[in-house]
């Protein structure tokens, strides 16, 4: 089956599995995936480093000269894209407890999304990508040819969460991030620079009680339905 040059944009909640699904997208299909969540949170990490993000506050003045220089950028390591700064792959590290805590105030400084912003555009160059983020099909690729938008219950994202910090060895509770996952999904929603939203022209995909099978074989319906295409290759999920 032969998918066009496109861009496909998934935008959604947190831990809604937004990530996972667009990488197996990716690997299926043969996309170039491009993760915009990570970038922020790459920023967020560099800027708990510096110490410009520190004691629940952050020093909006110094992160600006503390991102500018930032080299990151997306590389294939161990058949998955992973990021990078510089030189050093810095997946694990963006994915804990404290990025987590500010990636969302980070992610809502107009400064900071535009400096990613550029830099998924100059990524996404050529197309054939596929990206996933909260505004990704609003105001990224505002003219993305797929458009997606993922949501599932509150409390099954907070358990997905909980679950996926206890196996890297994290140690909170589901309280904690129950409360996280609310805090994120209001900020998100209310920041006045390009706030979560589903896009009107977007796919809803809503994954409660999907398995990532589930979610690829609807993801091959919604292909074969959007651009007329008749083969259906194997799965290897």
């Amino acid at each position: 089956m032969t998918i066009p040059d496109i861009i496909i944009a998934i935008d959604g909640y947190s831990s809604t599995g937004k990530s996972t699904f667009a990488k197996l997208v990716a690997s299926e299909f043969g996309f170039l995936y491009l993760d915009s969540g990570a970038m922020y949170r790459g920023v967020t990490l560099a800027g708990l480093e510096a110490g410009v993000i520190a004691d629940g506050k952050i020093d909006e003045e110094a992160l600006l000269p503390v991102m500018a220089p930032l080299e990151l950028h997306f590389q294939r390591e161990d058949g998955a894209t992973k990021l990078f700064l510089g030189e050093r792959c810095i997946e694990k590290e963006i994915r804990g407890w404290e990025v987590s805590q500010y990636v969302s105030p980070v992610s809502a400084i107009p400064q900071v999304r535009a400096w990613v912003d550029d830099k998924l555009h100059k990524f996404s160059e050529g197309g054939r990508v596929i990206m996933d983020g909260r505004d990704i099909g609003t105001t990224v690729f505002p003219n993305a040819e797929l458009k997606i938008f993922m949501t599932a219950d509150p409390a099954v994202r907070a358990q997905r969460r909980y679950d996926e910090l206890l196996l890297k060895g994290e140690k909170t509770t589901l309280e904690e991030v129950e409360a996280n996952l609310k805090d994120r999904d209001y900020r998100d929603s209310h920041r006045p620079t390009s706030p979560l939203r589903q896009a009107p022209d977007a796919f809803v995909l809503d994954n409660t009680h999907m398995n990532l099978h589930e979610e690829l074989v609807w993801m091959l319906g919604l292909l074969q339905g959007k651009f007329g295409l008749l083969e259906s290759p194997g799965l290897s999920c």
